[in-house]
């Protein structure tokens, strides 16, 4: 469902894809990220995704005025997990609420692999 912001002048909706588009390019600005995610159905093999596509590995979930978002993304080997995934909560969060004005009640990383870097 579509992310609804209502005011006195009307209303505005906001589509589930272009919040996942905007969450998926701020989980991508953060240090330690490879990039977003996606695990295959038929297989059970987990797929890193091209940046243009970024937003498949984000789901979003509406409810009202607030968001849930589920990240699902790789990491690079030699950084801590969780710092990583403090920014990219923070980063996120910050980027929703600041272009959409909805609240953001959750930010829900799941670490799909780790990747080493050469």
């Amino acid at each position: 469902m579509p992310g609804k912001i209502t005011n006195q002048l009307g209303e505005i909706t906001i589509d589930d894809h272009v919040l996942a588009s905007i969450a998926g390019v701020s989980a991508m600005e953060c240090y330690g990220l490879v990039g977003m995610a996606t695990k295959s159905a038929a297989s059970g093999l987990v797929e890193l995704l091209k940046r243009e596509h970024s937003s498949k590995g984000v789901k979003v979930q509406t409810e009202d005025d607030t968001i849930t978002i589920d990240l699902f993304v790789i990491v690079e080997f030699g950084t801590r997990i969780s710092v990583v995934a403090n920014n990219i909560i923070e980063k996120v969060k910050y980027n929703i609420e600041n272009l959409t004005g909805m609240k953001v009640k959750k930010v829900n990383i799941t670490v799909q692999g780790v990747r080493v870097e050469k």
